[in-house]
């Protein structure tokens, strides 16, 4: 929703590219969602092998 009152204002700095326009704002959302995954795969993945006993022993 911010991203369509925001884009209002960024008119003057599209080429090419309408504002609104559902295709171009739903892949952004595809690309921050990917990199999102991307950054949070590998730390999560190296904790789940962790044996939660010991992760609670440590601390």
């Amino acid at each position: 929703m911010l991203a369509a009152v925001v884009s209002r204002g960024m008119r003057s700095l599209l080429y090419g590219v309408a504002p609104g326009d559902p295709a171009t704002l739903a892949g952004m959302a595809l690309l921050i969602a990917a990199a999102g995954f991307a950054a949070s795969y590998a730390p999560a993945r190296r904790a789940s092998l962790v044996d939660p006993v010991v992760a609670l022993r440590d601390e």
